[in-house]
């Protein structure tokens, strides 16, 4: 009898959890970290549900949160192995104090404290003392990146004083992309749709050839598409896993505009530029931490290129470079920056945006990878808009440099070089052909996006790889 009125009482608790609005809400229950509950009571709703749009989005909640729990995957003891690496001795209160300032980044799943992926590593980048520690262990090691630009930006400087303008003259380069889906991640016979990046014309690349295909029915979504792809289908076999590839070749430019001693700006048609100065949530909000950040860095009577520049070296001297969550688990990502003092490139260039749009100064996302030998890797930045100039690159991520001169120290503030390659011209928009099913990336797309008739397939059911050659080079 007792057993048969514990059921009935959990049974209607259930129902009335699953119908309330209050405290024991999905969104209630995800922010204390209550996932099994969340997900449980998620199972509820959709066995009445019959809303698609209520649906769908009870099932990305789901979804959103297994991906947290694939980012909050380590255990505490796997992040003091790690950190004992440079310590001798790692205590509670070491881990405690960690934890609060938000160097070790940590949350609450199931009553259990777990630790982002790359949290140990992490705490050595943005910690002061830690970071000491690992260079007294390890030394001062030069970074790859930084050796090759410190040779590379004065040539591009003197490359683009040669060419007599803007724009150095063109190198080919030419990419093969790979994308495998791991076996039997969807039933046999299923067809699997892949999207995979593709460069976009720009004023910097151009005479874009695809040299190959791994599927003859292949589709190059057009230039207006925000998101460039290249979309392929395969059905799948049993046992096998299913591979998309393809190469192509196109040729880049570097471009040096020195901004430090650029006339004033020219003015602008706001109407036309409209949706570059204004918010666009939930990662552009002008919030009130925006708006004291901005009311530190700019000053009475700066022009925009001096608060940009404001703007500029301020986060490149006080948010260190972070391996970052995945992006579809942030709330609102530039003020996630802020709030945590560091960031991944995307981060750093979303809160630049921000602040430059919160200060009428037309900004725009562009992504896709950096090909600097030794350095692949993904790379997001953004663009602004000078009056008399146009459209200008700023890479945040790449910040200001440790070289003597002035042009080359801010040489990413309205320059780059060869080796962005540009995916997208925007963030968070559409595909061609259109997805049926939620994205892996919400804000992104450099990896890929690859579905089936039965949902996404997430990251950890693929993987991609990209090889790059310099024809011109040998």
């Amino acid at each position: 009898m007792k057993t048969h009125l514990f059921v009935f009482l959990f049974i209607l608790g259930f129902v009335s959890a699953a119908s309330a609005s209050g405290k024991d809400s999905v969104d209630i229950l995800m922010n204390r970290g209550e996932f099994t509950k969340a997900g449980e009571l998620i199972d509820h709703l959709l066995t009445t549900e019959t809303d698609q749009a209520k649906i769908s989005e009870l099932t990305f909640k789901k979804d959103l949160m297994r991906r947290i729990r694939l980012d909050f995957r380590r255990t505490r003891e796997e992040v003091i192995t790690y950190i004992k690496k440079y310590y001798d001795t790692v205590t509670d209160a070491m881990m405690d104090e960690w934890e609060r300032s938000g160097h070790l980044e940590m949350r609450m799943i199931d009553g259990e404290k777990k630790y982002f992926g790359n949290a140990a590593p992490n705490l050595f980048r943005v910690n002061a003392e830690a970071k000491k520690k690992k260079i007294e262990k390890e030394g001062n090691l030069p970074d790859t990146l930084d050796t090759f630009l410190e040779k590379e930006i004065p040539q591009i400087i003197q490359a683009a004083a040669k060419a007599g303008g803007r724009f150095t003259a063109p190198k080919t380069i030419e990419l093969h992309y790979t994308l495998s889906v791991k076996a039997d991640m969807v039933p046999e016979g299923e067809i699997i749709r892949c999207w995979m990046p593709f460069p976009r014309a720009t004023v910097r690349q151009s005479d874009i050839q695809l040299l190959s295909a791994s599927q003859d029915n292949y589709i190059i979504a057009p230039e207006e598409q925000l998101h460039r792809s290249i979309y392929m289908e395969k059905k799948a076999e049993a046992g096998k896993k299913t591979e998309f590839s393809f190469k192509v070749s196109y040729k880049a430019k570097s471009e040096y505009t020195n901004l430090l001693t650029a006339v004033n700006p020219q003015p602008f048609d706001a109407k036309l530029l409209a949706e570059h100065i204004s918010e666009r949530p939930p990662h552009i909000v002008f919030t009130d931490k925006i708006k004291a950040l901005s009311a530190q860095l700019v000053k009475p009577g700066m022009t925009d290129i001096e608060k940009l520049t404001s703007f500029y070296t301020w986060i490149s001297s006080n948010i260190p470079w972070a391996s970052a969550l995945e992006y579809s688990t942030i709330p609102n990502i530039s003020d996630y920056c802020i709030t945590n003092g560091k960031g991944d490139c995307g981060i750093k260039t979303l809160l630049f945006m921000t602040l430059a749009r919160y200060n009428n100064i037309p900004a725009k996302w562009q992504s896709g990878w950096m090909l600097h030998p030794g350095s692949l890797n993904l790379h997001d930045w953004a663009e602004v808009y000078i009056g008399g100039l146009g459209w200008v690159p700023v890479d945040q991520s790449f910040g200001v440099q440790d070289l003597l001169k002035d042009d080359a120290k801010y040489f990413f503030l309205g320059s780059t070089d060869y080796y962005h390659l540009t995916v997208n011209d925007d963030y968070s928009r559409g595909f061609f052909p259109a997805k049926k099913h939620h994205r892996s990336e919400t804000v992104d797309f450099q990896r890929g996006e690859v579905e089936w008739q039965g949902g996404n397939l997430y990251f950890d059911s693929w993987n991609y790889s990209m090889k790059v050659n310099f024809p011109n080079d040998k």
